[in-house]
């Protein structure tokens, strides 16, 4: 008999699937398209009722056929530079680290990254991008120049900004990057583009994370634990990316 909890499991991940499809979040309704598709399988290979399994075995094919076609759709929008994704970032909510953001965007092709903030000004804006840059040494990607255009700090906040970047720069020199970085007094935008055409745009920049309460707080090193304040991510591709 197959498990019950599976099958309870694999409805509800088809459920959200659908409804993920009739509002458009097709990269969303894939992800749980699939989910629900491998669920099924283990549900279908557990039960012995060959009447269940035929039909169990329909169900999956109709499922396979709806995910491959929003796979096409997806790559369409990719190739014609028109494809958008949306996360929203709820108040408090943890799990958000930039490797969770942007991981999935950073493959072997990234050499080139563009960074367009205007707060990288405070010690934490600058630990931040710092974190970011972590990042992109770790991989996968090959990241050869970080681009970054900024806004610049007044008064002894400049000196300390203009430390703090010329130790990153040095820092990332020693791991074959060159950090170039340019300063606009009348920047607003915030977006990070790489060169294999992704772009991200949060709403609050590298900037999204909650203050933690102390130094030895759970979060203070691993910003997957670390609260985010509200804000939304909007994630396109596009062929021919700007440079700053």
């Amino acid at each position: 008999m197959a498990d019950a909890g599976l099958e309870v499991a694999a409805a509800a991940a088809l459920r959200r699937a659908v409804e993920l499809d009739a509002g458009s979040r097709f990269p969303e309704a894939r992800v749980c398209y699939q989910e629900g598709i491998d669920l099924l399988l283990q549900v279908m290979k557990a039960t012995k009722d060959e009447t269940k399994k035929s039909q169990y075995r329909q169900k999956i094919t109709e499922y396979i056929n709806r995910a491959e076609q929003i796979k096409k759709h997806i790559e369409k929008e990719i190739e014609d530079g028109k494809y958008h994704k949306q996360i929203k970032i709820e108040e408090d909510a943890m799990g958000f680290s930039y490797e969770k953001l942007f991981q999935e965007y950073l493959n072997e092709t990234v050499t080139e990254v563009w960074v367009e903030d205007p707060y990288i000004r405070h010690v934490h804006q600058l630990y931040n991008f710092l974190r970011f840059c972590e990042m992109l040494v770790k991989g996968p990607c090959k990241v050869k120049t970080i681009h970054l255009l900024t806004s610049c700090g007044e008064g002894s906040e400049k000196s300390q900004q203009t430390s703090a970047l010329e130790e990153i720069r040095q820092s990332v020199k020693n791991c074959g990057i060159k950090l170039d970085v340019s300063f606009s007094p009348s920047i607003h935008d915030r977006e990070i583009r790489f060169n294999n055409g992704w772009m991200v745009k949060i709403g609050r920049g590298l900037d999204y994370f909650k203050k933690p309460q102390g130094r030895f707080n759970i979060g203070y090193c691993d910003f997957d634990l670390r609260p985010c304040h509200e804000t939304t991510v909007d994630i396109f591709h596009t062929k021919h990316t700007k440079k700053i």
